[in-house]
């Protein structure tokens, strides 16, 4: 049928077949290359680097993570082009992903031409605070960050070298999770073993890490093009599939510089909200729009297992933002369909 594509295949999103897409035929021509740019905004959505573990001798896990910061040029729309500064090598950087409880060991190395840090929103020493005087580096240096992997919750990391304004709309940031332990929260066990990566849970679930951002191409203070996980209308181009017979949990980050706020509003449906991931009930239930300003972030979870099959479209619900670049579609339908 036109219009649809199994997971990572691009459809056209002008097709006269699918009512429903014609409400976004008003922005952005053309394709962008990802293998150009080395990453692919389908796959960063279930792409979770657990980096390498080993048991330490006290018997907790120690997770390991090598991060490299690099200079990169990325195509953020069709043709245009931005001098990006990322974590190994692509905006936003790899999501990180722990467990409650573990020691956490990140690898640091500066490749790029300025100097820069990686700051952890979480609880850890100031020496592993990543501001000046604390982890941060010059290019060609290393610094290794070592903190134990607490609260649970869906975080951030950002580079944190001053002017903080450039650093960050230039692409240094990247989603953080921490998934609970449900040996420590027993009232809530089966709740937060569904967030525990790898789990029987946790498989139940589509998961989906998306980061809003905005980019400023000309560097007057303003952005030009606006997306989540980088590339305007990628979601459009290629609508994320959904198996309606399971639910699905976003890790939401809000990472757009300039503006005050950006937002998520889903059509057809409506979500429950864990503001910044720390709770195991919700802070909202049944809302169909939620506001983040920058670094603020949470999880939402809904079902469209009620639903007919069918595009149903996703976007900032500011206009301008939807009309230059942030919107897309679940493609929503029976599994095999």
């Amino acid at each position: 049928m036109a219009g649809h594509a199994m997971p990572g295949e691009a459809v056209d999103p002008y097709s006269a077949h699918d009512s429903g897409m014609a409400h976004g035929n008003m922005t952005m021509v053309g394709q962008v290359d990802h293998a150009r740019n080395g990453f692919d905004p389908t796959a960063m959505l279930t792409d979770w680097e657990t980096g390498r573990t080993e048991v330490l001798p006290d018997g907790r896990t120690l997770r390991t993570f090598e991060v490299d910061a690099i200079d990169v040029e990325i195509e953020i729309a069709p043709g245009v082009f931005f001098p990006a500064w990322t974590f190994n090598g692509r905006v936003p950087g790899p999501a990180l992903r722990a467990k409650e409880g573990e020691r956490l060991r990140i690898v640091f190395r500066n490749l790029g031409s300025h100097p820069h840090s990686m700051h952890f929103h979480g609880i850890h020493s100031a020496r592993m605070d990543g501001v000046q005087g604390a982890g941060l580096i010059d290019p060609g240096e290393e610094f290794v960050y070592e903190f134990d992997a607490k609260p649970f919750g869906c975080h951030l990391y950002h580079c944190h070298a001053l002017p903080l304004k450039r650093h960050m709309h230039k692409g240094m940031y990247g989603l953080f999770v921490v998934d609970p332990d449900p040996a420590r929260h027993p009232e809530f066990a089966a709740v937060a073993a569904s967030r525990v990566l790898g789990s029987p849970e946790n498989a139940e679930w589509q998961e989906l890490a998306m980061v809003m951002n905005g980019f400023d191409t000309n560097f007057d203070g303003e952005n030009e093009v606006y997306a989540v996980n980088t590339v305007g209308q990628a979601y459009m181009n290629a609508p994320i599939w959904i198996d309606k017979s399971r639910p699905v949990r976003i890790y939401l980050m809000n990472a757009t510089e300039f503006d005050p706020i950006n937002s998520f509003h889903l059509h057809g449906n409506f979500f429950d909200y864990y503001d910044t991931g720390t709770q195991l009930t919700p802070t909202l239930r049944t809302v169909d729009v939620i506001m983040q300003c920058q670094a603020q972030r949470g999880i939402l979870e809904f079902s469209f297992a009620d639903h007919e099959d069918g595009m149903y479209m996703f976007h900032a619900h500011q206009a301008e933002f939807t009309e230059l670049g942030w919107m897309g579609f679940f493609d929503v339908r029976e599994a095999g369909a």
